[in-house]
């Protein structure tokens, strides 16, 4: 499926820091996480929690989608989405040079 530039440059896509994680009960393939975007933090769904603990993920810089509509996952309200290369459902976090601002925006 394709999709049109004017598509594409709707996305909100950023920098950000994983700042929290915890495990949510009864799941073991998703975590909470909470993300700084350069002084505004958001509350998310991790996911491929079975290859890794949630402090493993704290303090890591990443790349996510942050205008996405909100979804309830496992009882936590996810406001942004992280993106990663997949690897036979094992998630390989996207990320940049740590010189870089949280917040920045990727085009």
């Amino acid at each position: 499926m394709s999709i049109t530039y004017d598509d594409f440059v709707k996305l909100d896509i950023r920098v950000a820091k994983i700042t929290a994680t915890e495990k949510i009960p009864g799941k073991t393939k998703i975590i909470k996480g909470t993300i700084d975007l350069g002084g505004e933090t958001r509350s998310l769904i991790i996911g491929g929690a079975q290859y890794f603990t949630p402090e493993e993920m704290v303090g890591k810089t990443v790349i996510a989608i942050t205008n996405l509509e909100p979804k309830t996952v496992g009882g936590v309200e996810s406001n942004a989405m992280l993106l990663a290369a997949d690897l036979d459902e094992k998630p390989f976090w996207l990320t940049v040079d740590e010189s870089v601002p949280l917040g920045t925006k990727i085009k």
